[in-house]
C-alpha cells in the first residue's frame, strides 16, 4: 500500500485527486498507476485502470489471475468491472468511498454471486494516511476555489471603483 500510496502522490503533483494504485503477481509489483482523468481529459485515466493495462501488458494477457491490486480509495463502479472482468483474485483497500464505491460502500459489484468472478476484498489498510491524503486535497481544493471567487470579486469592484 505504500507504493500506492506513492502512486497517488504523483496524481497529486498533476492536481489531480490523489489516488494511486499497484499489480503485484508473485510478490512483485507488476504494475502501476494513478489518476490521470484531467490530464489526459479522458474519463477511463482512473488509478485502477491505468494499472490493470500496464499489469495486462506486461503478464501478455487479459487475465490478471493469481494477481492483487492494492489501491488507496475503494474503486468505482467503472473500475470495480473491470477488476471482475480482469480475474484480479484480490484488491486490498485503503480507504472506503461512500459516496461511489463499489466494494462495498454503495454497492459490492466485486461479490456478486451472479458473475462467473468474485474479487476478494481486504479494506483499511494504512486506511488513515489514505484518507487524509484525500481530505487535505479536497480542503485545499475548496480553499482555491474560495480564493479565486474572493479575487474575481475584488476585482469586479475594483473595476466599479475606476
Amino acid at each position: 500500500m505504500k507504493e500506492a500510496i506513492r502512486q497517488a502522490k504523483k496524481a497529486r503533483a498533476l492536481e489531480e485527486v490523489p489516488i494511486g494504485c499497484v499489480i503485484v503477481s508473485d510478490g512483485k509489483i507488476i504494475a502501476r498507476g494513478y489518476n490521470r482523468r484531467n490530464t489526459d481529459k479522458n474519463t477511463l485515466s482512473h488509478a485502477e485502470l491505468n494499472a490493470i493495462r500496464k499489469a495486462s501488458k506486461k503478464l501478455g494477457d487479459w487475465r490478471l489471475e493469481g494477481c492483487t491490486m492494492y489501491v488507496t480509495l475503494e474503486p468505482c463502479q467503472m473500475c470495480a468491472g473491470a477488476l471482475v472482468q480482469s480475474r484480479i483474485d484480490e484488491v486490498v483497500i485503503g480507504s472506503m468511498n461512500p459516496k461511489a464505491g463499489c466494494a462495498g460502500s454503495v454497492l459490492n459489484l466485486l461479490q456478486v454471486d451472479n458473475f462467473n468472478h468474485q474479487v476478494k476484498i481486504t479494506r483499511g489498510v494504512l486506511e488513515g494516511e489514505c484518507s487524509m491524503m484525500l481530505s487535505d486535497f479536497f480542503r485545499e481544493l475548496r480553499e482555491k476555489k474560495k480564493r479565486l471567487k474572493m479575487l474575481a470579486k475584488q476585482q469586479v469592484e475594483q473595476a466599479w471603483d475606476d
